[in-house]
């Protein structure tokens, strides 16, 4: 937790934990290119991404672990890259708990991005980007040795599907295992088509496996990305 005065901490909440999990989801959401504000519980970017994250921890059969974590500002703000700051901290945490967990990062929007440039954290094996925020300067190296899905709706005004394409066009051209996914009459925020988009990231977990799951209750961890 932060001392009263500094920015509000990340929070990063257990949706589904699991005994010796062998994989373990972390959830990002989105938000705006710049904003210092702080990300409030009730934003709809944060919880579009908790229904998508309770929908992934409910699915049939065994389950991973499934984390979500809520960033401490809205913003991306370059150059600082706020969310990844906040990401690397929800991976620390994750892998102290789960070692040996294989970790899938699903990002929508800003969280798209986040887990992109992730790919190549320590613990990572999966990327399932959802109507990410992309960049043509935005690289594919750090894709290599990770299976990686870009779905993106045609109707989306708010971030670009061409822009989608052209990644996934680049990493396959890179030699990595790159799949792009586009999703008839959806916009960005995932409501039109919504069971296609749950159906896509849901399917995307259950290839990496099933993990055993505990049953218990949600928790939460509050901290800074810059603290253990």
């Amino acid at each position: 937790m932060i001392r009263a005065g500094e920015k509000p901490g990340a929070v990063l909440h257990n949706l589904r934990q699991a005994v010796e999990a062998d994989v373990a989801v972390l959830v990002l959401h989105g938000g705006r290119s710049r904003s210092e504000e702080p990300m409030r519980p009730w934003r709809l970017a944060y919880l579009r991404m908790g229904w998508l994250a309770l929908r992934v921890a409910r699915r049939h059969g065994g389950a991973p672990a499934v984390w979500l974590l809520r960033n401490r500002l809205r913003g991306w703000n370059e150059p600082d890259r706020d969310p990844v700051v906040d990401a690397r901290w929800a991976l620390r945490e994750i892998r102290r708990r789960s070692p040996h967990a294989r970790i899938v990062l699903v990002g929508h929007s800003m969280g798209g991005r986040a887990a992109l440039l992730l790919a190549g954290e320590e613990g990572v094996g999966d990327v399932c980007a959802l109507a990410p925020w992309l960049e043509p300067s935005d690289p594919v190296e750090q894709l290599a040795g990770t299976r990686t899905l870009l779905a993106h709706g045609d109707r989306d005004g708010i971030t670009s599907a061409h822009a989608s394409a052209e990644y996934a066009r680049r990493a396959d051209r890179a030699g990595h295992t790159t799949r792009y996914r586009l999703v008839p009459g959806s916009g960005h925020a995932m409501l039109r088509r919504h069971r296609e988009w749950t159906r896509l990231a849901r399917e995307f977990v259950t290839e990496v496996g099933p993990s055993r799951s505990t049953g218990r209750a949600p928790s939460h961890i509050e901290g800074h990305p810059g603290g253990q």
